[in-house]
């Protein structure tokens, strides 16, 4: 009996939290998909079907919102950190992690993960001042502010990760003949999967979902450079009244990471929980 009970909450509760993400992406292409006669002041009038299906409102935003540029700015942004982010983050950690009885690199790990008390506000300002005096206050620019960033908790998942790796696997390599390098790709980088996917993740979420980041570092590039977030700003202070046109760029923005996940949630869902268990 407590069994079936503890699963009719379960259910009941699932139920409830799913509802909490059907109903507004509902409204969404509800809203995006009809014209602007049919907008009132009325809440019921937002559930309700449109009369005939106003698909002209995403072509409309494509144009105005420029977004396969913006998308593309967004996608090579996000692929670049992740990769950058995954590599270079994965060996520092194995440097750390492999050295952690020496207490000069306890102290670069613990320096490391402070940085993840550090609020971007403070940073704000002193970034944007150094990357335009290095002249790369542009994409190149961000993909290295995303790598910084992200470095603090990369290293803290990776090293925690390492620990439970033996170090016997090392000393078995060395005594075949296998250097520091073949010993992290050949078999420490691949054992890292899991993890991999976790860091991958919270990349890509960051970097793609980010505004203020892009914002400040990109202003000056023009909108050619923006991305898919700072389009969907510049459109809203210009047509923030135009409610259709503006939902229908908001489910535009939601396509890109609603598909890669779609064909991506096995090893999305895999990555995470081998990489929490672990």
């Amino acid at each position: 009996m407590r069994i079936k009970k503890t699963n009719w909450l379960t259910t009941a509760i699932i139920a409830f939290l799913a509802l909490g993400v059907v109903i507004p992406i509902y409204m969404a292409l509800n809203i995006s998909l009809k014209s602007p006669s049919e907008m009132t002041t009325n809440i019921s009038d937002f559930f309700k079907l449109p009369k005939t299906f106003q698909f002209s409102n995403y072509t409309e935003a494509i144009s105005v919102t420029n977004f396969f540029q913006s998308a593309a700015n967004s996608i090579l942004i996000t692929v670049f950190s992740v990769i950058v982010v995954v590599i270079l983050t994965s060996i520092i950690s194995y440097t750390i992690a492999r050295n952690m009885h020496k207490k000069g690199y306890k102290y670069v790990y613990y320096y490391l993960v402070s940085a993840m008390f550090v609020p971007f506000a403070m940073l704000m300002l002193p970034l944007v001042k150094q990357l335009s005096f290095l002249k790369i206050d542009n994409m190149f620019g961000l993909i290295v502010m995303y790598f910084v960033f992200q470095l603090s908790l990369g290293v803290l998942l990776y090293v925690g990760y390492l620990k439970n790796i033996t170090v016997s696997l090392d000393e078995a390599a060395y005594m075949d003949g296998a250097n520091e390098w073949q010993i992290f790709w050949k078999i420490i980088f691949p054992l890292l999967k899991p993890m991999h996917a976790t860091v991958a993740i919270l990349t890509a979420l960051a970097s793609w979902n980010d505004l203020l980041l892009p914002l400040v570092v990109l202003s000056g590039n023009g909108s050619t450079k923006a991305t898919l977030p700072m389009a969907q700003l510049i459109f809203q202070s210009q047509f923030g009244t135009n409610y259709n046109l503006a939902f229908a760029s908001y489910v535009l923005a939601l396509l890109p990471m609603l598909i890669f996940y779609l064909f991506a949630q096995k090893q999305i869902i895999s990555g995470v929980i081998n990489g929490a268990v672990k």
